[in-house]
């Protein structure tokens, strides 16, 4: 049995003197372990004593501080990881899985995917269905988990060493995009819960990461890991390590939707979250999945909660809970279509019920919460009576001229019209939307606006629309928009 306290305190007296090598350090240790045993150890220890390890099998200090912006804007799916999905395919069905019998089961297994999440209806995934999920959805989903952390990093909130659980993994495409996502320099303790088939393809997908993002995947249910269904946490099979904690990032990616009780699992996981940890949750920009990810952050974010909305739905006036559909979703530019999802789609029998383009899916939309325990928002505004209106009382304006203060809450809506733009300061009862009937130097700032930015808007004329049961709220040229935070 290795030393393990001798491991630690001989890496801490020459971490900042030189790179720690475990031939060094096993000379020091009674009984002389084996180098490749001390570095094992030194593996397993690595987060906690803030140690990367180097190409040469050496390890130095996590340089201390956040992460950097890394400027995120994927244009493909990497090819290393398309090549591991090819691999497994390949394995699985032969060099032409994508034609004859098992294309057709591929495709079949997609389709069914897509009309069960649609309408709800539960999700099963045996082996084809996992390999079907992840050429339609991985590369998507990659993408998605970067742009959510841009609002995190923007304020310097993820550390280089990070703890992290991905509630429901899947096939692994926020893991992906998570690894690349950080630095070279960080240092990863990744945890994946995922019970169904996906587990086997997420774990041929984390064989391509480095060596600095450890990962663990425990197959059992979100419930079982985080004690909801009753029992202990941690009492699934495989989860010897599941009492790992606190984590610094809870990742519920494209899968609260599949829970029977979301509420309950995001509150278990951030009572499994660091003080100043975050939950970040995302779901696929479609109307039942998108809305029912804002029902249940407006659970778990209430007036008497220690939980705060960090992004992107800011609640403006503090007092206030939004009670509107809460439609709202974010969108990045297209990826290129990867190699996998084009094999697939063009050995589709044309004239069938197959269409082209099919099973091609490189659109990045995606709604989104972040939300965390200390109270922080991604900018710290707060809407005034003395000031500005409030969205609550939109009915008492109607026809008049109001101030208000704004989240930007959708891109433009318009089919090429008058700009239309969704938002919502908390308060909000039913939609909302800023109509732009003529763009001037002082409202331009609506247009540049990114999505979740704070807008002040001056002189707005407040319109009751019947057709959609909503509010417009008019920006012409009587109207001034600032940007009050991007």
């Amino acid at each position: 049995m290795t030393d393990r306290d001798a491991v630690r305190n001989n890496a801490n007296y020459l971490r900042n003197v030189r790179p720690i090598d475990p031939e060094e350090i096993a000379e020091y240790i009674e009984g002389r372990p084996h180098p490749a045993v001390v570095r094992e150890t030194l593996r397993e220890e690595a987060f906690g004593l803030r140690l990367r390890e180097r190409d040469d099998g050496s390890f130095e200090p996590v340089p201390e501080g956040p992460i950097p912006d890394p400027g995120w804007a994927p244009t493909a799916f990497p090819e290393a990881y398309a090549f591991a999905l090819e691999d497994l395919l390949v394995a699985e069905f032969g060099a032409n899985w994508h034609r004859g019998e098992s294309g057709a089961e591929l495709r079949e297994a997609v389709r069914r995917l897509k009309t069960d999440y649609l309408y709800e209806n539960e999700v099963e995934y045996d082996r084809v269905a996992a390999l079907g999920y992840a050429i339609y959805h991985l590369p998507a989903y990659y993408a998605t988990i970067g742009y959510v952390l841009d609002d995190l990093v923007e304020n310097g909130l993820i550390d280089r060493t990070l703890r992290v659980l991905d509630v429901g993994a899947g096939v692994g495409g926020p893991a992906l995009g998570l690894h690349d996502y950080l630095p070279d320099d960080a240092v990863v303790d990744y945890h994946a819960v995922e019970p169904s088939a996906a587990a086997g393809v997420l774990g041929r997908l984390l064989g391509e990461t480095g060596r600095n993002f450890r990962a663990a995947i425990h197959e059992t249910t979100a419930e079982s890991y985080l004690g909801v269904d009753g029992g202990s946490a941690g009492t699934g099979a495989g989860d010897a390590d599941a009492a790992a904690g606190p984590f610094d990032l809870v990742v519920f990616g494209n899968v609260l939707s599949e829970l029977s009780d979301p509420v309950a699992v995001v509150e278990a996981a951030l009572d499994r979250l660091a003080d100043d940890g975050s939950v970040v949750a995302f779901a696929p920009a479609d109307r039942n999945t998108a809305m029912g990810l804002r029902e249940i952050e407006r659970e778990i974010v209430t007036p008497t909660s220690d939980v705060e909305t960090y992004s992107p739905t800011l609640r403006l006036w503090p007092d206030a809970t939004p009670a509107d559909g809460g439609w709202s979703f974010d969108v990045a530019d297209d990826l290129e279509t990867p190699p996998f999802q084009r094999r697939l789609d063009e050995a589709a029998e044309r004239g069938s019920t197959d269409e082209p383009g099919e099973f091609r899916n490189v659109d990045v939309q995606f709604a989104y919460a972040i939300v965390r325990p200390d109270g922080k928002r991604r900018v710290d505004v707060r809407a005034s009576d003395d000031r500005c209106g409030r969205m609550a009382d939109s009915e008492d304006h109607v026809t008049d001229r109001v101030n208000l203060l704004a989240v930007k809450l959708s891109h433009d809506l318009s089919d090429g019209d008058n700009a239309l733009y969704r938002v919502g300061d908390g308060s909000q009862t039913v939609d909302h939307y800023l109509v732009c009937t003529r763009e001037t130097v002082l409202n331009e700032d609506l247009r540049r606006a990114d999505y979740g930015a704070v807008v002040f808007v001056e002189n707005g004329l407040v319109l009751w629309n019947d057709d959609e049961g909503a509010y417009n709220v008019v920006v012409d040229d009587e109207t001034v928009v600032d940007l009050v935070a991007p």
